[in-house]
């Protein structure tokens, strides 16, 4: 299974998981099987609020699931749209998002708790 991770700085599996999906400087592709690593830049990082298109943000990979701080509805609405599935990942590195998603810990992002914005130094601007 491939799961994306939000990322603010590359470096591997110890990447800072980034608070809001669409703003992060980068994404990394974690095949769980493998633990094979891909690095990708976010390719719709400068989108205003609400305007995400995830598809193109991944530049047209499709993980099975993404594993984010946090995102917008809009985003959200986009990655179900096209088959992926989305869930919370708390703050932390990509390997503690991922063990936590392997180990069935992390909550499936409904859209009640999507963000509300792209502020603050985490990225994510409270919760809708």
């Amino acid at each position: 299974m491939k799961v994306c991770v939000p990322v603010s700085e590359f470096r591997g599996l110890e990447s800072p998981v980034h608070g809001h999906f669409g703003s992060a400087p980068g994404f990394l592709m974690v095949d769980t099987g493998t633990m094979a690593l891909e690095m990708l830049s976010n390719g719709d990082e400068g989108h205003e609020h609400g305007a995400c298109r995830p598809v193109r943000a991944l530049a047209g990979a499709k993980p099975d699931a993404v594993l984010a701080g946090g995102l917008g509805p809009g985003a959200l609405s986009g990655l179900r749209q096209a088959g992926i599935r989305v869930y919370l990942a708390p703050a932390g590195t990509a390997a503690e998002a991922v063990r936590g998603f392997q180990e069935g810990r992390l909550e499936e992002l409904v859209s009640l708790a999507t963000c509300a914005g792209h502020g603050g130094p985490s990225g994510c601007h409270g919760h809708s």
